[in-house]
């Protein structure tokens, strides 16, 4: 089964987390792309999608599905993402799109994170993908060099710019036992936006496309 195949199963099991006639978040990406063409096509009625990037937007567009800005809502029911690594906890990296620090926005504001992925997502510990960490634009250096400090190797995302307006720097061979201290430490980095770290907003459950079929899991 190919890897989008993987995707589209755990797409379209997350619809049974999706309540109508409430505000839903959607996610940024290839999985959450399947995630809308399944909502689109269940029929299901929503009041309005929270979208975290221009590309989820304009996707929402093409399927006749409202979008509303996180401000006109009270809260959302449920956030539907998915991520470049979760763990058991369900922790995650996330951010290989680039718009880790909307996502992380909405996420906040949903009493339900489903995260959908296939199953090569699912790892025992975070940190194979590099981590992105999007920053001010001309505080970039000063960021890397605190980031080296810290054990990783920063590098600039050549030619990207974050629906922001800012840059990323993914970084590699960061040590990542303790995902949530990490996560507050990088973020204390003055010119720091936000980094691909989801442990204080951590998934409350994943949907994991296997081959044997959608798999429902809670963290553990």
């Amino acid at each position: 089964m190919s890897q989008d195949e993987l995707k589209r199963l755990a797409a379209h099991k997350a619809l049974e987390f999706v309540p109508e006639g409430e505000y839903i978040g959607i996610g940024t990406g290839s999985t959450v792309a399947f995630f809308i063409e399944a909502l689109a096509q269940s029929g299901k009625r929503i009041k309005g999608a929270v979208s975290t990037s221009s590309g989820s937007s304009a996707l929402l567009r093409q399927y006749g599905l409202p979008e509303v800005g996180l401000n006109e809502t009270n809260g959302l029911a449920v956030y539907v993402d998915g991520a470049d690594e979760v763990n058991h906890s369900l922790q995650m990296i996330k951010g290989g799109g680039g718009a880790l620090v909307n996502e992380k926005v909405v996420a906040s504001a949903a009493r339900q994170f489903v995260c959908i992925a296939d199953e090569r997502k699912y790892v025992a510990r975070l940190g194979k993908f590099p981590l992105p960490v999007e920053v001010l634009p001309h505080a970039r250096s000063l960021v890397s060099r605190q980031l080296l400090k810290l054990g990783g190797e920063p590098e600039l995302r050549i030619g990207f710019t974050s629906d922001n307006g800012n840059q990323i720097v993914d970084v590699r061979g960061l040590n990542i036992d303790q995902p949530l201290t990490l996560e507050d430490a990088i973020n204390q980095i003055p010119g720091v936006v936000d980094n691909g770290i989801f442990a204080r907003f951590p998934a409350h459950v994943l949907i994991l496309g296997r081959a044997s079929g959608a798999e429902v899991l809670y963290p553990r």
